[in-house]
């Protein structure tokens, strides 16, 4: 059972170990920048969906507020998009609106240069190809059809404080693999996407009481904030991601982000503290994950349902390929061994933290981590603001006695 102080210290630790996994601000408003012109050129007067208003907003953990530098500096920030048109020509298909998008782009000697192949829902640009300003990122771009009036209900959504109805915040989008992709123009029989919808009940889940960080319309806007504060859910996932990249670099059917961060979402039980709900989740996870039946055969599998769908099983390919199954149940296994015996180092002192921390979560993360939080306790404690619980030898802003200011010797102050 941790006490009060190391409840305190674990958290200033967790808390700079997930800033230092945080993309910087000017990564981010890179990012911003990139895919704001990439709107622009969507939109432009001589385009062909300029009278459908495209939109780029952002999705996935640049929404949500999880992203995670990658574990190589030369890696890439993979950046999840939509582009919104309101309404479509009649006659378009999937297909239609998928080469459009596509064209527009190719139009532009820019972002023809950095068109990867085409994706089975999205276009993807990789900026690493032209990069003059050492970009590391791609950005993949969803079109998507949304009904007139449904930014007045985005926005309503995500700043209104009582529930949410998540199926008006659904959208329509392309895939290439389903049979009515080159056929189908009724928008109502494509399919069902609801990345918004996710987002505001990821929120829903990740607010807490004493929440004063951000504003949570800010998560939808197409030129949203760098969010510098985040929620103790929104850490534990970037901290349960980073242990996913540790123990599978480089392998092939890793753990998915979004099925560690739904049920991240779901384990979580409104902690302030990120040292609780990350031994809180890592230790229930487990229990959202449901066993059904397929109704033709009987034979049981695992369902993890998309929160704002049901029918979508986020772990629906486990079915097919078996090691990706195999490889979550190892990481959950290992991820929950690596945060107990972290806490087992209670009391050690910090030296044996550090040790516990440098293979599940590397070892250069983990040293910036600590020789920054060494930096701030000797600020704080020339401030006069340190105490030491008594017995423990704990330093933090809550304990029993007084640290006494540090004076260089032979100095009166």
């Amino acid at each position: 059972m941790l006490t009060q102080e190391q409840k305190i210290q674990f958290n200033e630790i967790l808390e700079e170990l997930g800033e230092n996994l945080d993309i910087s601000e000017t990564q981010f408003n890179a990012a911003v920048k990139s895919y704001e012109a990439v709107g622009n050129w969507l939109s432009k007067e001589d385009s062909l969906l300029s009278r459908y208003k495209p939109e780029i907003l952002p999705q996935g953990s640049f929404m949500l507020g999880t992203m995670i530098k990658p574990v190589h500096e030369k890696g890439d920030l993979d950046i999840d998009l939509v582009c919104e048109l309101t309404g479509k020509k009649p006659d378009w298909t999937q297909a239609d609106l998928k080469k459009i998008v596509g064209d527009r782009l190719k139009d532009n000697e820019l972002y023809k240069e950095l068109l990867d192949d085409e994706g089975r829902r999205c276009w993807t640009l990789e900026y690493r190809k032209k990069s003059k300003n050492g970009d590391q990122y791609h950005m993949d771009i969803l079109p998507s059809i949304i009904s007139y009036g449904y930014r007045d209900v985005l926005t309503k959504a995500f700043s209104a404080t009582e529930d949410t109805d998540f199926e008006k915040l659904a959208i329509r989008i392309t895939d290439n693999k389903l049979p009515n992709y080159r056929i189908e123009t009724q928008t109502n029989n494509w399919l069902k996407s609801n990345p918004f919808g996710y987002g505001r009940w990821f929120f829903n889940r990740a607010v807490i009481r004493t929440t004063k960080l951000f504003s949570l319309s800010e998560a939808v806007q197409p030129v949203p904030k760098y969010q510098h504060n985040k929620l103790p859910l929104q850490r534990v996932v970037q901290i349960l991601k980073r242990h996913r990249d540790m123990m599978f670099e480089g392998a092939d059917n890793k753990p998915i982000s979004i099925i560690i961060t739904t049920l991240a979402s779901r384990a979580y039980n409104k902690q302030e503290n990120i040292i609780e709900a990350l031994v809180d989740v890592v230790n229930n996870m487990e229990r959202f994950i449901e066993v059904r039946r397929d109704k033709y055969t009987n034979v049981p599998y695992k369902f993890i349902g998309n929160p704002v769908n049901d029918e979508e099983n986020f772990a629906d390919k486990w079915r097919v390929t078996k090691q990706k199954e195999t490889n979550f149940y190892k990481w959950l296994t290992q991820v929950k061994a690596d945060v107990n015996n972290l806490v087992n180092q209670r009391g050690k002192g910090l030296q044996f933290i550090n040790e516990s921390m440098q293979k599940p979560f590397g070892k250069e993360l983990v040293t910036k981590t600590f020789s920054n939080y060494g930096d701030n306790l000797l600020k704080r404690r020339e401030s006069g603001g340190l105490k030491m619980a008594a017995g423990t030898g704990l330093i933090s802003e809550v304990g029993r006695t007084n640290i006494p200011q540090h004076k260089p010797f032979g100095k009166n102050e």
